[in-house]
This record gives C-alpha cells, structure tokens and sequence, in this order.
C-alpha cells in the first residue's frame, strides 16, 4: 500500500505533462499527415470522509454499503420584511408606481373604447370634454386603494392564487399601457376616431 501510494504521489508531484499524439498513423488517406495535438493530462483525487490511517489494520468489509451522515437541511427560506415607508413604496422599483399605472391603464383603456363606441369621439376629444376631471377622480381612488394595503405591510403577491396572479395583473397592465398609447396615437394620425 505505501508503495502504491508513494508512486501516486510521484505522479501527482511531477504536474502537468502533455502527450503528443502521431496522428499519421491515424488517418491513412494522407489528408491529416502533419496534424499533431497536445492535449494537456492532469489528475485530481477528491476524498470523501475521514481519512484513513495506515498503520491500523482494515476493517472487515460488509456487503451493505454504510450510510453517510446526512448533512443538516439548510434553514427554510425567510420571507423578506415589505417596507411600509411612502418613499420606499413609491421608489422607481418599489411595489406601487407599476402596478397603480397599470391598474390606471386599464381602466382608461376600456373606458376610452367605450365612450369611442358609444359616442363616436376619439380619445383628445374625450379628454377636452370634461375627461380631466375624470381622469384625476380616477387616479387618486385607484392610488388610495392601491397604497392602502402595501401601507399594511400586504403585498400583492401574497393575495395572488389561481389565473387571477400579481404577474397576470401587471402583464396587463403593460398590455393596456401600450394599448392605450397606440389608440390615441392611431387616432392622431387617422385623424378620426379607430372604430
């Protein structure tokens, strides 16, 4: 065994050796006839366990393998703290500014449909006749509804279950962001109302 173990560590003590390999021999048509390759040989030993004295005798192998210790389980993962504080929800990646503009966008969007097909107006002339004040109504029932629960320290993800989730509701709301931006653009250039 020490014999073994001393040319082992001849090998691993000697480094890194590459070998050249002849490769005319491997191809026979002639194409390949000067192609030589190093290829860089090196060996790596990764023990598991304790190690093993020499000195003491062997112990009797069983036909079952022993079972290694398992290693405690890593602690189940926490939930972050939501900050309550206004200027932490209405950062630019706080929790609130995108989903209270899309929460916005989607009502405005079908809002702005409806009133385009049951009026016939298109959406600059649904603003300039009285939709300003509408808008900002809406705007500040939405926010309050919206901040209302983050202040509680409830997110939206917590409530999310089933079809109805948090990521649902701001794909939407992108969705109708972008919506409502190609409508009135849409109607500026055609001049008229989309429908």
């Amino acid at each position: 065994m020490a014999t073994a173990s001393f040319n082992m560590q001849s090998v691993f003590a000697g480094g890194l050796t590459t070998r050249k390999i002849n490769t005319n021999k491997l191809f026979s048509a002639g194409n390949f006839t000067n192609l030589k390759r190093n290829y860089p040989v090196g060996v790596r030993c990764m023990a598991e366990g304790e190690p093993k004295n020499e000195d003491s005798a062997p112990a009797p192998s069983t036909s079952a393998a022993q079972p290694l210790p398992k290693s405690p389980s890593p602690p189940p993962p926490t939930k972050p703290k939501v900050s309550t504080k206004f200027s932490d929800l209405l950062a630019f990646s706080g929790p609130a500014p995108e989903r209270i503009n899309g929460r916005l966008a989607m009502v405005g969007f079908v809002a702005a449909l409806a009133v385009e097909l049951s009026k016939g107006e298109n959406v600059f002339a649904q603003i300039s006749d009285g939709g300003v004040s509408w808008f900002l109504g809406t705007t500040a029932i939405l926010t309050l509804a919206s901040l209302v629960p983050l202040f509680k320290g409830i997110t939206a993800e917590s409530k999310s279950d089933g079809i109805m989730t948090s990521d649902a509701e701001l794909w939407n709301g992108r969705f109708a962001m972008l919506g409502l931006v190609a409508l009135a653009f849409t109607e500026f250039v055609k001049g008229g109302t989309l429908v």
